[in-house]
């Protein structure tokens, strides 16, 4: 389920006109479920390609046994 947005907060961090439109970018909320699901998969895919992903992974297999 996708996060819902505060309307009408109080708490500070909400005001401004940014802020709301910022987090709805970040959680994109103008995307169908079937858009969001593709966009997930190729950001996976994207990662398990990436050398940092895998320096990173060796990285914590190194100092913490994880992996």
């Amino acid at each position: 389920p996708r996060p819902s947005l505060p309307a009408g907060s109080q708490l500070p961090c909400f005001h401004g006109s940014s802020t709301i439109r910022n987090l709805k970018e970040r959680f994109h909320m103008n995307m169908t479920e079937e858009q969001l699901q593709l966009l997930v998969e190729q950001m996976v895919d994207g990662s398990m390609r990436s050398i940092t992903t895998k320096l990173y992974d060796g990285f914590q297999y190194l100092t913490n046994g994880i992996m």
